[in-house]
């Protein structure tokens, strides 16, 4: 599932691609896809509208027009491209905003599990898809406090706060598994056990993951590409997402893959220690 750095990415693309652009003919081959029951009434409400700006929430883009805004969330495989009207159409191409200028907005999804939704401006932000997200992970806006806050009176594992999007938003399998490694946290480790040295440390490499993943265009493991056909470049980065039977770089240990919140997790054993081990 594409992360905040990918949706990041994904986001700048469409900035650079369709601010500015009006919406003439919408085309909807995959109705589950857009979360109205009224699909005539959710293409008549966008055609005619320009494109204002691009805004991301974690995991989720907001695309702006003059009176609505586009909720979407590209879950497991979903993608944005830009393409001219005479360019064949994909047969995973299930929703087309067609542009002025001769041009197709396209959304492409080989599994379907994406979703739209049209949200009139000022709406958006009491959705509760975005109501109960935490912070994004930058320092204007995240802090030690706002980790140490939440974590207290918790046992939950680390690994399973860091993905529940509301401590800090847009987290996901890789990032928290990066995240937890630069940090030197076990990654079952429960809340209540974390330090504050180690909150302050979680802190750093909360930040520093992310941003550095956000530079790199996110990471590409398996078929993730901007709107411009791109790979992203930060899994040259990973130090134990996907190198499960590889020695750890920082000790040679041999990386290690559990589960954890039934989610697929690697770590070092040796730099992740359990408390107590």
């Amino acid at each position: 599932m594409p992360e905040l750095p990918e949706v990041e990415a994904v986001k700048r693309g469409l900035d650079q691609s369709i601010v500015g652009k009006r919406v003439t003919a919408i085309e909807v081959m995959w109705s589950k896809i857009i979360r109205h029951d009224d699909i005539e009434a959710f293409k008549q409400s966008l055609i005619g509208q320009v494109c204002q700006r691009i805004d991301r929430r974690g995991k989720f883009l907001l695309i702006y027009f003059d009176t609505h805004v586009l909720l979407s969330h590209l879950r497991m495989e979903g993608k944005y491209f830009l393409c001219d009207k005479e360019q064949p159409v994909h047969k995973h191409t299930h929703v087309i905003l067609e542009l002025d200028e001769q041009e197709e907005l396209r959304y492409h999804d080989v599994r379907k599990f994406g979703r739209m939704e049209l949200l009139e401006i000022g709406q958006e932000f009491q959705h509760p898809s975005l109501t109960k997200l935490g912070p994004e992970p930058m320092p204007a806006t995240f802090s030690p406090h706002v980790i140490k806050e939440y974590l207290s009176g918790r046992t939950t594992a680390i690994k399973n706060i860091l993905l529940d999007q509301r401590m800090v938003a847009g987290i996901g399998n890789i990032y928290a598994d990066e995240i937890l490694f630069d940090a030197y946290v076990h990654p079952e480790m429960s809340a209540a056990e974390i330090t504050d040295e180690e909150i302050q440390q979680l802190y750093y490499s909360i930040i520093s993951i992310m941003q550095a993943a956000i530079k790199a265009g996110g990471s590409t493991i398996r078929s993730y590409t901007n709107m411009f056909g791109e790979a992203g470049h930060y899994q040259a980065y990973h130090q134990v997402y996907g190198k499960d039977g590889e020695s750890c770089s920082r000790c040679g240990t041999i990386i290690e893959k559990t589960k954890v919140g039934g989610r697929g997790t690697h770590f070092c054993p040796n730099c992740q220690r359990k408390r107590g081990a």
